[in-house]
């Protein structure tokens, strides 16, 4: 055995039963909210977070590569969802003016209208699978932690 293996100290059962319930969660919850996105406004939840990552930058526009990269996909991925998007008229890819082989995607206000009629069906979603379990637990807190563990390498 390595020296570092020597000093690892193991998870205790409630540590352990921690980290299979969030891997459990990681699965289950992105398919749960996309489930009810789709069964109530034929929107899928990689839809509904492009239209909403659009929404919250200044212009509501974003290169395409770091659309998807907001989006956790790859730019392959995102020209795919983009082009469907697009011929919905939900928004619209223009060249980028700092690179001219980049390309920006912009939200249409059709785009944002199809947002806001979604943004309840996830709302009522994000309470029932996520929220309304955490009672007793400090949601500042748990984003907190939640950020800092996304900002490990």
């Amino acid at each position: 055995m390595s020296d570092t293996a020597d000093r690892l100290v193991p998870l205790s059962p409630h540590e352990e039963a921690v980290m299979r319930a969030l891997g459990r969660f990681l699965l289950v919850m992105p398919r749960a909210l996309d489930a009810d996105l789709m069964r109530e406004q034929r929107l899928s939840l990689s839809e509904y977070s492009v239209l909403r990552h659009l929404s919250e930058t200044t212009g509501q526009s974003m290169r395409m590569s770091e659309l998807a990269y907001a989006c956790d996909m790859s730019l392959s991925g995102m020209t795919r969802l983009a082009a469907k998007l697009e011929t919905q008229g939900h928004l619209r890819r223009i060249r980028c003016t700092e690179d001219a082989r980049g390309a920006n995607a912009v939200l249409t206000e059709r785009g944002l209208t199809r947002l806001r009629e979604a943004w309840p069906t996830h709302l009522a979603s994000v309470r029932r699978h996520i929220f309304d379990h955490l009672d007793g637990i400090d949601p500042a807190r748990l984003a907190a932690a939640f950020a800092a563990m996304a900002t490990e390498p």
